[in-house]
């Protein structure tokens, strides 16, 4: 253990949560378990049980977080306000390596009457805050900000626009000669993060925090969509070329949710583990439910950026 990096992790934490403190942000400290998730097909999740003393029939299954969203959009629907919460959340089904640890920590907020512009700067003062005080000019802000439509062109000359079909999205990346490294098969959410993963994410700058906004309608998710239907208010933040955090203006409409939730699903049918969906959670989005920007970021990349550690194992109490 690097006893002076574990003394440097902790005072960055306790600069994070001032920094929301001082904002008058309510921090919380919800549950790790939850006997149902949001269905999110890309995520795998961690499985166990909850062993009743009373018999098999009383046994419930219980799934560890992969983000305490859930519990903390039930706080937004009953007049919380702005909160936070420091926690530990799991992925399964991840590489173990420099950048990923299956069980990891993450600083998860929701500011209300916000959107993903007003989180941004938000996340611009935070970094503005952790630079000065540790000296880390690597994420000193302001942050480079550019589309995904932009930075696709930019770096493939893929032009997203001409490639709103699978169809023609394959067609587009066939044109601009990156075709040889990405399946015919593919659908358009898997060629398109072929390509990011390929071509552009490691051509990132590293020098600087860089935030890719505005993200294609084809990929779903809970970020509410831009007034002309375009794209999702969301951005992704990359420190040292590595993805840190992640921001939307939530998606705040019933009906639309309930959509997600029941598509998703669906889709979670084919993952490694499956888990129980609560198909009333919706109902949570009423006309008590704010408008508001939610934001996640992983504290041991942001630990890692801010001491200058290449490998997370570095900023872990322990690590297997």
């Amino acid at each position: 253990m690097n006893f002076e990096l574990l003394k440097k992790r902790g005072e960055i934490v306790r600069t994070v949560r001032d920094f929301f403190y001082y904002r008058d942000y309510l921090e919380l400290e919800t549950p790790c378990l939850s006997p149902h998730l949001i269905p999110e097909a890309p995520i795998e999740i961690f499985k166990t049980n909850l062993i009743s003393p009373y018999g098999e029939d009383k046994n419930i299954e219980m799934y560890l977080t992969p983000s305490p969203e859930i519990w903390m959009k039930k706080a937004l629907s009953e007049g919380s306000g702005n909160i936070f919460q420091i926690t530990k959340s799991f992925r399964n089904s991840e590489q173990k390596g420099k950048h990923h640890n299956n069980e990891f920590s993450m600083i998860e907020w929701y500011t209300v009457n916000a959107d993903y512009n007003h989180t941004l700067t938000i996340t611009e003062e935070l970094f503005s805050l952790l630079s000065s005080k540790f000296n880390a000019e690597n994420i000193k802000p302001p942050f480079i900000k550019i589309s995904m439509k932009e930075v696709f062109f930019k770096y493939t000359g893929i032009d997203l626009e001409k490639g709103k079909t699978a169809e023609d999205l394959h067609r587009e990346i066939e044109i601009k000669g990156v075709g040889d490294s990405i399946n015919p098969e593919y659908n358009w959410e898997e060629a398109f993060n072929s390509v990011f993963l390929t071509y552009i994410e490691p051509m990132l700058p590293s020098d600087k925090p860089v935030a890719l906004f505005d993200y294609p309608v084809q990929i779903p998710c809970l970020a509410k969509k831009s007034p002309d239907n375009s794209h999702y208010e969301r951005w992704e933040l990359y420190v040292n070329g590595i993805e840190t955090a992640n921001c939307y203006t939530e998606e705040t409409d019933k009906k639309t949710i309930d959509h997600f939730f029941r598509n998703e699903y669906a889709l979670k049918q084919k993952s490694a583990v499956n888990h129980c969906v609560d198909f009333s959670y919706p109902d949570i989005f009423n006309e008590h439910f704010p408008p508001c920007s939610g934001a996640a970021m992983g504290i041991d990349r942001l630990v890692m950026a801010v001491s200058g550690c290449d490998d997370i194992k570095d900023i872990l109490s322990v690590s297997f």
